[in-house]
């Protein structure tokens, strides 16, 4: 008998990531499982991961080749995130 192994899905949400902050700044891209690859309108790139933590609510923890990061988690209205200098980014996943 032949057997066939099951994939197992990740349980994070994959999709395009749209961000925009209060001066109209945009980010971004793609995420498959629980990476995530932005890029932001002066072509830097972002890279990230994507955890759940104990109460359901996803958290996002962004890197690029500079060294600065971007961090954030959803709430009932989409993702929130917040940069180094206090800017927040307001987005969504499709």
């Amino acid at each position: 008998m032949i057997y066939r192994r099951a994939r197992r899905r990740s349980s994070h949400a994959a999709g395009f990531y749209r961000f925009e902050d209060e001066h109209r700044r945009s980010l971004h891209g793609f995420g498959d499982g629980d990476f995530v690859r932005l890029r932001d309108e002066f072509g830097n790139v972002w890279h990230g991961q994507a955890e759940y933590d104990d109460q359901g609510a996803v958290r996002f923890l962004f890197r690029d080749a500079a060294g600065k990061r971007i961090s954030g988690i959803t709430d009932a209205h989409g993702i929130l995130l917040r940069d180094e200098n206090g800017n927040t980014w307001r987005g969504y996943v499709d």
